[in-house]
């Protein structure tokens, strides 16, 4: 089953936690790795479904993060998910470069023994 969704009513969907912000996880389109995860407010995850650019809420900086605008490791939005409760964010990128800022393809590069 798959719900389809006008932007609007996206955004409106979304359950934004006590700090304003969704826990939002970019996914290579192309391959499926999970490449990293981030957070979005609702200004920057309506940025980035007008844009079709990846655009974050830095938590460590206080600020709005377009994805790669100083690396220029940018990700292009194929498709954007919302999952079932509202609380988490997919989208389905085009990663140009690594994404993760060590210069690992995907932030997940470490696993348990």
């Amino acid at each position: 089953m798959t719900d389809t969704l006008t932007q609007a009513a996206f955004l409106d969907a979304v359950a934004f936690n006590a700090d304003g912000l969704v826990p939002v996880i970019a996914q290579s389109d192309a391959t499926g790795q999970v490449l990293m995860m981030a957070w979005m407010n609702r200004d920057t995850l309506a940025t980035t479904l007008a844009s079709g650019e990846a655009t974050y809420w830095s938590r460590s900086r206080g600020k709005v993060w377009r994805k790669g605008e100083s690396s220029g490791h940018t990700q292009r939005v194929v498709s954007a998910h919302l999952d079932c409760d509202g609380d988490t964010v997919l989208l389905k990128v085009d990663q140009m470069g690594p994404a993760c800022h060590t210069g690992a393809p995907s932030c997940f590069f470490r696993k348990l023994a």
